[in-house]
C-alpha cells in the first residue's frame, strides 16, 4: 500500500507573527549591545558617535546600543615586552629561542669604532588608554624605533669594554629615562618600565680575540680586588702602629715637660733659699755636686787646698 503524505500544508505567515519576531530580535540586539565588561587588567575608552566620551575601569558598564556608543578595551595593567636581536620561540621553565638572528636590530658601532651585537628587552605599560588609541597609528613600531635609536646612541658614546662591563647598568638606566622623555613628547601614553641588556658579543669573526680581551679584563679586576684586600689588611695595621708611636711620643713629651717643670720649681726654690743665705746655699750646692760626681768612686779623699783640716799623717807623695 503506498504511503500517504500527511504533513499539513502551512499557509503564509501572519503579519503579526513577523512583527513579533522582528521585535524580539531587536530587543535581543539592543540588550546584547547595551553592556560591556572590563576585566581587572584593562581600562575601556568609550566613544559616542565616534567622539571620545570617557574612560572607565574594571566592571560591567552600560552603553547606548546599536553602535551609538562603542568601547575599546586597553590592557593598562599588563607589562608588555618587546625583544630586540632575538625572539622567544617558547617561554616556560626552559625557555626556547628562535635560531634566526636579527642583525639589523642588534649590530651597533661603539665609540671606539668596534662592532658589537647587543640584544635587549624592553618592558612597557600603557598608562593613558585614550592617548594610546588616538595619538598615533603604528604604535608598536614607534616604540621599537625609539628604543633602537636610544640604545644605538648610548652604545655609540662608549667603548666596547664599557658596554660589556661596568656601564651596562648605566646604559639600562639612561635608556629608560631617554625613552620615556621621547615617548612623552610624542604623547603615546606609555611608560617604559625597564630596559634589560641581554647578550653583548662581538661579531663571529673576532669573538675569539674578544674573549681573550674579556679574560684579561677579568684578570685585571681580580688583581685589583686582591690589591684592595691587601690594602684593607695593611692600612689598619699601619694606622694602629702609627697611633702607638704617637702615644709613646706624647707620653715622652709629657714626661719631659713634667721633669722640666719640676726642675724649674726646684731651681726657683733653691734660688729663694740662696737669696736668704748665699754662703750656706753655695756650700750646700757645692757639696751636693761633688757627691754626685764621686758617688761611684771608691778610695777617694776630698781635701781642701791648704790642707788646713787634714791630719798630716797621710802619705800624699807616696813617701813616709
Amino acid at each position: 500500500m503506498a504511503e500517504r503524505n500527511v504533513t499539513p500544508i502551512r499557509g503564509p505567515l501572519k503579519l503579526g507573527t513577523i512583527i513579533l519576531g522582528v521585535v524580539v530580535i531587536a530587543i535581543i540586539g539592543v540588550f546584547a549591545t547595551s553592556f560591556f565588561v572590563v576585566d581587572q587588567t584593562e581600562e575601556a575608552v568609550l566613544l559616542t558617535l565616534g567622539r571620545y566620551t570617557k574612560t572607565v575601569g574594571a566592571g560591567l558598564h552600560f552603553k547606548f546600543p546599536l553602535g551609538i556608543q562603542q568601547n575599546y578595551n586597553v590592557k593598562t595593567r599588563v607589562v608588555q615586552t618587546e625583544q630586540f636581536g632575538f625572539r622567544t620561540a617558547q617561554a616556560g621553565v626552559q625557555t626556547r629561542y628562535e635560531e634566526q638572528s636579527y642583525p639589523e636590530e642588534s649590530t651597533m658601532l661603539t665609540g671606539d669604532l668596534n662592532i658589537v651585537d647587543v640584544e635587549w628587552i624592553l618592558q612597557y605599560r600603557i598608562k593613558d588608554p585614550k592617548a594610546w588609541l588616538f595619538n598615533m597609528d603604528d604604535r608598536p613600531k614607534t616604540i621599537r624605533d625609539i628604543s633602537q635609536s636610544v640604545i644605538n646612541m648610548l652604545v655609540g658614546d662608549r667603548t666596547i669594554l664599557d658596554v660589556i662591563g661596568p656601564q651596562r647598568t648605566l646604559i639600562e638606566e639612561a635608556g629608560t629615562q631617554l625613552m620615556n622623555e621621547t615617548l612623552n613628547g610624542y604623547g603615546l601614553g606609555v611608560e617604559i618600565i625597564a630596559v634589560r641588556l641581554q647578550n653583548i658579543v662581538p661579531p663571529t669573526g673576532v669573538q675569539a680575540a674578544f674573549e681573550d680581551v674579556n679574560m684579561a679584563q677579568q684578570d685585571m679586576n681580580r688583581l685589583i680586588n686582591e690589591g684592595k684586600e691587601a690594602y684593607n689588611k695593611e692600612i689598619p695595621r699601619a694606622r694602629g702602629e702609627a697611633d702607638r708611636v704617637v702615644q709613646i711620643a706624647r707620653g715622652y713629651a709629657s714626661e719631659r715637660v713634667n721633669r722640666a717643670n719640676g726642675d724649674v720649681a726646684r731651681f726657683v726654690s733653691v734660688y729663694d733659699e740662696y737669696r736668704k743665705a748665699p754662703d750656706v746655699t753655695r756650700d750646700r750646692l757645692y757639696y751636693e755636686m761633688m757627691e754626685a760626681i764621686f758617688v761611684q768612686e771608691t778610695g777617694t779623699d776630698l781635701i781642701d787646698r791648704e790642707l788646713g783640716n787634714f791630719i798630716p799623717l797621710k802619705n800624699l807623695g807616696g813617701q813616709p
